[in-house]
């Protein structure tokens, strides 16, 4: 059973879409061929308070695509040579995206988009079939068989800079 995840899934608080995006599918289309890859790692990046997010410093050119509807992803460039791929969640003027760290077997946000050919004309679109990248429910139940998955909530990466309080949020979960 493949079902698209439509703009009313992500229309829903960060922290409950990040946890159940877990075990979803990122699914791309290029040049014909579909790939799909379940997801098992977020991060969740949540308002205004944020001191980690885009967002906590006011709109800008940059992040608008944080204030606007749920669905419509969010993609910039870090470091001078990763797209990271998020997808915007949580109600309109409310800034708050989901990062994609890891689907399938490719670990870490940036390996991830370089995979699958994600960059800068993919930002601000709905998270559609139409535009080649969207995301679908299979089925993925936290029990198959004798293997029981787990989502473990860890601190997110790399966000030192945001101070302790926000840096040692367990704002990222992963399968496990």
């Amino acid at each position: 059973m493949r079902v698209i995840l439509e703009p009313k899934f992500f229309d829903r608080p960060a922290l409950k879409v990040g946890r159940a995006l877990l075990g979803k599918y990122l699914v791309r289309t290029r040049d014909g061929k579909e790939t799909a890859l379940p997801i098992n790692e977020v991060e969740v990046y949540n308002g205004f308070a944020d001191r980690a997010s885009h967002a906590y410093r006011g709109k800008t050119t940059r992040n608008q695509v944080m204030f606007g509807d749920a669905g419509h992803l969010y993609v910039y460039f870090v470091y001078g040579m990763y797209w990271m791929l998020n997808v915007v969640v949580g109600k309109k003027d409310y800034p708050a995206a989901i990062l994609i760290r890891g689907a399938g077997n490719l670990k870490g946000p940036g390996k991830l988009t370089k995979e699958l050919g994600i960059d800068k004309k993919l930002n601000g679109k709905i998270a559609a079939p139409a535009v080649g990248l969207w995301f679908e429910d299979r089925g993925f139940r936290f029990r198959r068989g004798k293997k029981v998955w787990h989502i473990k909530k860890l601190p997110r990466v790399g966000i030192a800079y945001a101070g302790s309080e926000w840096a040692t949020k367990p704002y990222r979960f992963v399968l496990v």
